[in-house]
């Protein structure tokens, strides 16, 4: 299951060394915290099943070893 993107959610580009990518991230005050849950963003641009925050994968970067 994944959530609808909602295109006024901020987009978190990540590098392949970010990987795997979470939500809450790092850079998310701790009182918008929710379940932390685990995005693939192997295939694109994932979103957040809880907030809507959009994930993706910075242009050029190659996922290696999954």
């Amino acid at each position: 299951m994944s959530a609808i993107p909602k295109p006024d959610m901020p987009v978190v580009e990540l590098k392949a060394k970010d990987l795997p990518a979470y939500c809450p991230n790092p850079n998310m005050p701790i009182w918008s915290s929710h379940p932390r849950v685990f995005i693939d963003v192997t295939h694109g641009e994932a979103a957040c099943p809880y907030c809507g925050t959009r994930y993706r994968l910075a242009e050029g970067e190659v996922v290696r070893g999954h």
